[in-house]
């Protein structure tokens, strides 16, 4: 099931946020991260914030439909527009995520896109992306997004092997992510995204390296890899507790990502972020770089998270409630809460460090420091742009990336 939201303060009837998050707005990028919360099943390892029909029947009635959806959420973009107000910024990058987007109609995403273009306008240059289920697009609804102003796609591939996939719920067949970045760049697509799974219990190393090739193979110009995180209350949490898979421990996990440094560097692709790989830096995803140097962006959508100017809030998770106080004029925000200065430091090192570009040191207080020179030390920092006062993590640092992150927010 999905994770529970945050505690919070209040957020006001109409979403209004304090003068203070809109100082100095104009200096600060603004993105927009639209949810969908729709999926055909849940996998088994999911704890997003995602239904499928059989867990939304009769719990939300017809303001929870698909076929509404778009509706609602463009009424959110306008209220966006009403709370920031005078605000000259257009919107640097949208991402729409989920759940699975593409079970909506194309044109329900394009129509979720003008809405923020004409509220808004859109940067010239502006990274717009939707995340994709490999078996919900075909090349006429591929056209649709392309021609409606979306140009980056990521697409869900998670593993190349069967009995990978079955393991994680997926419902796709191995070969059809591929396919559909051929299909996304016969439309003109300048940005396609493969996301991979690794550690997934009964997989092995050539499994892992089976999937890494056919990823690059496929031609992306971006790759994700992420460790496979078993959350409480999911399925495969419930598996393994029963003894039904194994359960990955983390020298398997850290294995695995030596495999895919040592393959995605030698396809030409580099490290920007501990997960994330690109051919180039235009090819990087602007929106998650957005969310990891804490710039401003507006997440519409049921148990979407936002922040502006230092203020953090959440709306309701169930699609049925946001849509009922969208539809009586109300904000659907759940809670809030506003981060002190501290809280903003030491949200920059969490976020920053995972960075290529890692952190300014003179962020670090004076324990921070100690265990700054610590880590140098045992080289889980790099040398040269220590000196050059910047904390950046080597292939051994990222590794124990939480690890250092914790001893150096103190």
């Amino acid at each position: 099931m999905p994770s529970a939201l945050p505690d919070g303060e209040p957020v006001p009837t109409d979403g209004a946020l304090p003068a203070s998050a809109l100082a100095g707005a104009a200096d600060r990028p603004l993105g927009f991260y639209l949810h969908v919360p729709y999926c055909a099943s849940r996998c088994g390892y999911c704890d997003f914030n995602t239904y499928t029909a059989t867990e939304l029947r009769g719990t939300g009635g017809v303001l929870a439909s698909r076929e509404n959806y778009a509706d609602t959420l463009v009424d959110e973009i306008r209220l966006a527009r009403k709370v920031l107000g005078d605000d000259p910024r257009e919107v640097r990058t949208v991402f729409v995520g989920g759940g699975t987007p593409t079970l909506l109609a194309a044109g329900d995403l394009v129509r979720m896109l003008t809405a923020i273009r004409e509220e808004f306008g859109l940067a010239a240059d502006a990274e717009v992306t939707t995340e994709a289920n490999p078996e919900s697009v075909d090349p006429a609804y591929l056209a649709t997004l392309r021609q409606g102003g979306f140009n980056r796609i990521s697409f869900g591939m998670q593993s190349a092997r069967q009995h990978v996939l079955r393991i994680l719920d997926r419902t796709h067949t191995p070969g059809r992510p591929e396919a559909c970045v051929a299909e996304a760049r016969a439309v003109g697509f300048e940005h396609v995204n493969l996301d991979l799974i690794y550690g997934t219990p009964g997989e092995s190393d050539d499994d892992w390296r089976a999937s890494l090739d056919a990823a690059l193979g496929a031609g992306p110009d971006h790759v994700s890899a992420y460790a496979l995180i078993v959350e409480e209350g999911t399925q495969l949490a419930r598996r393994i507790r029963r003894g039904e898979v194994p359960m990955t421990d983390d020298d398997v996990h850290a294995d695995r990502y030596l495999i895919a440094e040592e393959t995605m560097s030698a396809a030409g692709f580099d490290w920007y972020e501990v997960s994330n790989w690109a051919t180039s830096e235009a090819a990087r995803c602007l929106h998650n770089e957005l969310y990891w140097r804490g710039a401003d962006w507006w997440g519409a959508g049921p148990g979407a998270h936002s922040h502006v100017g230092g203020v953090r809030w959440w709306n309701v998770k169930h699609p049925g409630a946001y849509a009922a106080a969208l539809a009586g004029g109300r904000s659907p925000g759940a809670g809030r809460e506003v981060l002190s200065e501290e809280d903003r430091r030491v949200e920059r090192i969490l976020l920053e460090l995972r960075l290529r570009e890692g952190v300014p040191l003179d962020l670090l207080k004076e324990a921070g420091l100690a265990a700054s020179r610590r880590a140098l030390s045992e080289g889980l920092l790099d040398g040269d742009p220590y000196e050059a006062g910047r904390a950046v993590l080597t292939l051994r640092g990222r590794l124990l990336a939480d690890a250092v992150v914790r001893d150096l927010v103190d």
